[in-house]
């Protein structure tokens, strides 16, 4: 829960951080541009589509519905929260970013695919690595957004919180869709 009275205090350490980092370690600046793209929208939109459409092909329907369903809610939540919130970005960013701060866009949308993504593959495979390196690869993505001053630190948090609330919600609305569809047809097979 961000807390508006520590937000600031927040907000300032963090870019500090990242301003530290920035300063100690200049080849990261190439390094976060090319994270960063992995929670674009440049990236997103042929990925929301492209990775469905292979799962469907493979026989994995299911999945390749509720990856959508995931990013489609992830959006829909995003912009919501954008026009409820109206926060400006930070005045400090490092390059012109389009568009409201808070939550980070970035942040929720990697959360709500990469997160899919790492639901999906312990479901089917039980891959906690490949799960654990999902998830961690959205973290920083959202780090990116600190690191360039183009969101503020509490902007990313509740981007995370907002992803990983909407996965929750779509995780539990999923499981109780095939749960009340699976005890429709053993009914219907009843009643023959």
């Amino acid at each position: 829960v961000i807390f508006r009275e520590h937000s600031e205090v927040f907000d300032d350490w963090g870019f500090a951080q990242m301003d530290r980092l920035r300063r100690a370690q200049p080849w990261t600046y190439g390094v976060m541009q090319a994270i960063t793209f992995f929670g674009s929208v440049k990236f997103f939109v042929p990925a929301s589509i492209l990775v469905p459409l292979l799962l469907w092909r493979s026989g994995y329907g299911r999945y390749a519905v509720e990856l959508l369903l995931s990013m489609a809610g992830g959006v829909i939540l995003n912009e919501l929260l954008k026009a409820w919130f109206h926060r400006d970005r930070p005045t400090t960013a490092l390059f012109y970013q389009y568009g409201l701060s808070f939550p980070s866009g970035h942040a929720m949308m990697s959360m709500a695919y990469y997160g899919c993504l790492a639901w999906l593959v312990v479901q089917h495979r039980a891959r906690w690595g490949v799960a654990t390196a999902l998830v961690g690869f959205a973290l920083l993505i959202g780090l990116t957004r600190v690191y360039f001053h183009v969101h503020y630190p509490t902007d990313v948090v509740a981007g995370f919180c907002g992803g990983a609330a909407w996965l929750v919600l779509l995780r539990t609305g999923i499981r109780l869709f095939w749960k009340e569809k699976k005890a429709a047809e053993e009914a219907i097979v009843v009643d023959n």
